[in-house]
């Protein structure tokens, strides 16, 4: 299905009108903190077969994290369900769209069978947008944490889900399973949103935030993540952090945007170590309980550590796959 360039999301809308016209070319070469081990280990190359064996999808390869060699190396991934293919089209993701076609009434019971084979004790799920479902994927995300209770009791589950178009009731379907951690990502402070995230609303996200935790209560810890390098000021990612506590946020995530292809946005620049370090210490003092900032932080990179653990998950399956 040809889409239009992400870079160019709104047909005749330049880009470089909020951007800036200063932006970095596409071969610019990265700040030296950017390198990172390609992957290849004997425990990366491992996951990588189970993955592909129960044929799911992850977010650390369909969205080209750097980090895949770390994590994988670790023993951890966030799985992606509903499918490869979004129904929305932000600037920044490499994740392809188009008109979904996935439906697995299995994929759950894989996702929590691959979850207990790790030994995880923190799994991460994430999905695809999926305008074009009637509750939107909700009950998607419920089969998954339903299974994983099942098949691996004492991992703890993250969702990280879209903003199901600021509709409740499929929110509240999700919050009714008890997630440990329910991530929804901002992603970008509100200026930026006409050209990153065309077709979604930072106030809706905000909301969505607010009464997820309002919902889950005490049960549940409430997280967000945002992206740095599109040209936002550092006044204007406090401001964006100080509305995201308001909206009771309790972990928050920052990392530098890295740009996929020419058809995505240009990087306007690369942050400093130490101005994710400033940005670190004004979102502890706006109240946050966890933040990671960094150039190659991303939302679940090392989720297991933005929350309390009482132990490694080790579900039914775990001990026999070792």
């Amino acid at each position: 299905m040809a889409t239009r360039s992400r870079a160019n999301p709104g047909g005749n809308q330049n880009v470089l009108t909020i951007l800036g016209p200063d932006v970095l070319p596409l071969r610019a070469r990265k700040p030296p903190w950017f390198k990172v081990p390609a992957p290849g280990s004997p425990k990366y190359r491992e996951l990588k077969g189970l993955i592909e064996s129960e044929n799911l999808h992850t977010v650390c390869q369909e969205a080209a994290c750097p980090n895949i060699g770390e994590c994988w190396q670790r023993g951890t991934a966030t799985f992606m369900i509903l499918g490869d293919t979004c129904t929305r089209r932000c600037g920044f993701c490499n994740v392809k769209t188009g008109k979904p076609t996935w439906n697995d009434p299995l994929e759950a019971a894989r996702v929590a069978r691959s979850v207990a084979r790790m030994g995880l004790r923190h799994a991460v799920i994430t999905s695809v947008d999926r305008d074009d479902l009637p509750d939107l994927g909700a009950s998607a995300f419920v089969g998954v944490i339903r299974q994983i209770r099942r098949q691996a009791p004492k991992c703890k589950v993250e969702v990280l889900t879209p903003d199901f178009r600021g509709e409740e009731m499929p929110l509240a379907k999700v919050i009714a399973e008890r997630p440990d951690v329910f991530n929804h990502n901002v992603e970008v402070v509100p200026r930026l949103y006409p050209v990153a995230r065309r077709g979604s609303k930072f106030e809706r996200s905000c909301r969505v935030l607010k009464n997820a935790k309002e919902i889950g209560g005490d049960q549940i810890t409430t997280k967000s993540g945002l992206m740095v390098g599109l040209g936002e000021s550092f006044d204007e990612m406090v401001d964006a952090l100080g509305t995201l506590r308001d909206n009771h946020v309790q972990v928050l995530t920052v990392g530098q945007y890295l740009r996929p292809t020419e058809n995505h946005l240009p990087i306007v620049r690369y942050w400093q170590p130490d101005e994710f370090k400033q940005l670190e210490t004004a979102a502890y003092a706006l109240g946050f309980e966890h933040v990671a900032a960094g150039p190659l932080v991303r939302s679940s990179y090392h989720a297991d550590q933005h929350v309390p653990q009482r132990e490694p998950g080790i579900g039914p399956l775990a001990e026999i796959a070792r």
